[in-house]
């Protein structure tokens, strides 16, 4: 099994015991130079808050590429958009990555914005 198919399959894993949970989800992809955040409905149907590298208020400001600054920005934004949207328990959804690094960075953000996970 390559590295990959290693990741998918604990991302699939956690997702079904999300699933069962039935909560909202903040779901985290990192490439090499970005970072994507995004909460979802119970379902996984409805994007309710988005935010990553490449949005413009992060992009402006001198963290944009993929460290844990920017890391850091995108947690706190998307936890404000889900507040906004009236959501603040989630599930944490790390899609198979290892919770370290700008993982981490960025949900330790999102729960000083205000998410409950």
């Amino acid at each position: 099994m390559d590295k990959k198919a290693a990741r998918l399959k604990r991302a699939l894993r956690q997702r079904c015991k999300i699933k069962k949970l039935g909560v909202n989800r903040l779901t985290v992809h990192r490439t090499s130079q970005h970072i994507y955040a995004q909460v979802m409905n119970e379902e996984g149907t409805a994007t309710i808050a988005c935010a990553s590298t490449l949005d413009s208020e992060i992009k402006s400001s001198d963290n944009a590429s993929g460290n844990s600054a920017a890391a850091t920005l995108v947690g706190a934004l998307v936890a404000k958009r889900a507040i906004e949207a009236g959501v603040t328990n989630i599930a944490f959804d790390r899609s198979g990555f290892k919770y370290h690094g700008r993982v981490k960075a960025l949900a330790d953000a999102a729960r000083e914005a205000g998410l409950k996970f």
